[in-house]
């Protein structure tokens, strides 16, 4: 184990965000920056996302559950809105999308990859 904490610092505003391209599907107006690098996984397990207003991610499936909390802006999953300040935690098998009508930037912990449902909308 690396005992030096400056191995696992991200400074998050020195990041980039990236398009959100998962399985060659590019998903338009969604952003991405890593925040930790599982690399026994090779993904990332913990990002930030943000939604430029009208995006929305496809009905999926989160087998190993996930944590979501709202930096700023709003974020609807299952007829619900989530505001800056809220926090969702969903448990293994949950399936929702998400869509934002104002943008926002969304932390999120994902353990599992997540697995896009049959006849979802890709976009």
């Amino acid at each position: 184990m690396n005992t030096d904490i400056n191995h696992y610092i991200t400074k998050s505003n020195q990041v980039e965000w990236q398009p959100l391209v998962e399985k060659n599907i590019h998903y338009k107006g969604i952003f991405v920056k890593s925040l930790r690098y599982d690399e026994a996984a090779g993904r990332s397990t913990t990002i930030l996302l943000k939604f430029e207003p009208g995006a929305h991610y496809p009905y999926h499936n989160h087998p190993g559950g996930e944590e979501i909390f709202v930096l700023s802006g709003d974020a609807v999953l299952e007829h619900t809105t989530l505001l800056a300040g809220d926090y969702l935690y969903t448990p293994p098998g949950f399936r929702h999308s998400v869509t934002s009508n104002t943008g926002c930037v969304l932390f999120f912990v994902i353990p599992e990859e997540v697995e896009i449902l049959p006849g979802s909308g890709e976009l």
